[in-house]
């Protein structure tokens, strides 16, 4: 059998901002189109149509699980306020399902990555919190058309992080667009990457095989082998669990 991977993202409606919309759906179909290209069955999902009852039913059955990027999370979720410098639209019912993914993945042992927004799940859904804007240095262009937000910067990968194992390297090139980040790491995470101003790029659990990337390795610019093999590090995962193995039996 085919190992199965949900490509989690957060809305497929934004009739009030049809660039940014068109931007995102771009990434989302790139990761799940990276997904079937490394041998996944993938179902993709939308967080914000469902409820999150009803987005871990729907992904019950899956092996592992990728959370994409979007909007910012709802500041209830990790205790913080609203009104601040560039406060995105929020999807409370996505925030919550994506969370309860996260959460319910520890417990299970179930392989995911977080990608951007979906780092950011994963640091609240574990109790962190979010730094609510970063002022510009090199995570995002800024005063630009959307479609030229990605910017690239380097990232140095942590020793011992299992990112920079995947990888092969400790320093990289990445494409990255937010104006958030992590403040307090979740109950058992640990910074697996840093970029040049020191905000933490990437996070992994301490035991369970939980990452997350404040990057875009889906977007075009980014390099090609990036999100082939942080895919293949979940199958990884999968196969140190023993699911490979009972999928191939």
């Amino acid at each position: 059998m085919t190992p199965r991977l949900a490509v989690v993202e957060v809305t497929r409606n934004r009739p009030d901002r049809p660039e940014y919309h068109a931007k995102v759906q771009l990434l989302n179909a790139a990761a799940a189109d990276a997904g079937t290209q490394g041998g996944w069955q993938v179902t993709r999902l939308a967080a914000a149509e469902l409820t999150p009852a009803e987005l871990l039913a729907a992904t019950d059955a899956c092996d592992a699980i990728l959370i994409m990027g979007g909007e910012d999370i709802t500041p209830r979720f990790y205790g913080g306020g609203t009104g601040y410098p560039g406060e995105t639209h929020h999807f409370e019912v996505a925030d919550a399902g994506q969370i309860a993914l996260v959460r319910r993945a520890l417990d299970r042992g179930t392989p995911l990555l977080g990608i951007c927004r979906g780092l950011q799940i994963i640091n609240v859904a574990l109790g962190g919190s979010i730094v609510q804007h970063i002022e510009d240095g090199i995570h995002r262009n800024v005063d630009v058309p959307i479609d030229q937000i990605l910017r690239e910067h380097p990232v140095h990968l942590l020793p011992g992080s299992a990112l920079r194992q995947s990888l092969g390297q400790a320093g990289i090139q990445v494409q990255s667009a937010h104006h958030q980040s992590v403040g307090r790491l979740g109950t058992g995470l640990l910074p697996a990457g840093v970029a040049p101003d020191g905000l933490i790029e990437a996070v992994e659990h301490e035991s369970a095989p939980i990452t997350g990337v404040q990057w875009h390795p889906e977007a075009p610019d980014s390099p090609a082998e990036q999100l082939p093999l942080l895919l293949a590090g979940l199958q990884s995962q999968l196969a140190e669990a023993g699911v490979v193995d009972r999928l191939a039996a």
